[in-house]
């Protein structure tokens, strides 16, 4: 079974600059792209369910594809953003978040295991097999690194509403290819 992992669209403000922004105006153009862009694969590739991330950016960025389909979009927690350390203010976040993509999911420091919470991004999208899952790009990064074996933080950038193909089965994911790479904002 297929699914297909879609980075958010262009969002209106930065990572340390806004709690949870929504998108710009080419942030809900590429939304509307990717929707067109999955409702017109043949039926039996197109997803069956949409869900994202709690966060506004993902949830605007899915929407005209749950409209497209006709489905509710689903809210899952679990495909949602890296946690940030809870003493960081937003201000620190940025740094905070450079210094992590610099090493392995061991290295983070932080408040949680990063290990397991990336095994748990994965898992959460192993159990979503014919759906688009709108998450963000270091979310994208725990699930690769789960399926490639790849223990960097970050081993692929993928920009905005960048679409990477998954197949699920038997208990496990396997790549099937990854989605456009660009230079990103969040490094």
């Amino acid at each position: 079974m297929t699914l297909y992992l879609i980075r958010h669209g262009k969002p209106a403000a930065a990572w340390g600059d806004d709690e949870d922004p929504g998108l710009d105006e080419t942030g809900h153009g590429q939304a509307r792209a990717i929707a067109e862009r999955l409702t017109a694969l043949p039926e039996a590739e197109r997803p069956r369910a949409v869900v994202s991330s709690p966060l506004r950016r993902c949830r605007e960025t899915a929407q005209p594809l749950a409209d497209a389909l006709g489905v509710a979009l689903e809210i899952d927690p679990a495909v949602g953003e890296i946690p940030t350390p809870v003493a960081l203010n937003l201000a620190e976040r940025p740094a905070w978040l450079r210094s992590a993509f610099t090493g392995a999911w061991a290295d983070i420091e932080g408040d949680i295991d990063y290990e397991a919470w990336r095994r748990r991004v994965a898992d959460a999208v192993a159990r979503r097999p014919n759906a688009a899952i709108f998450s963000h790009f270091v979310a994208i990064n725990a699930v690769l690194s789960v399926v490639t074996g790849d223990d960097r933080v970050i081993g692929f950038r993928p920009d905005h509403t960048s679409v990477t193909t998954l197949a699920v089965g038997g208990g496990a994911i396997t790549l099937v290819a990854r989605g456009d790479e660009a230079v990103t904002g969040v490094l």
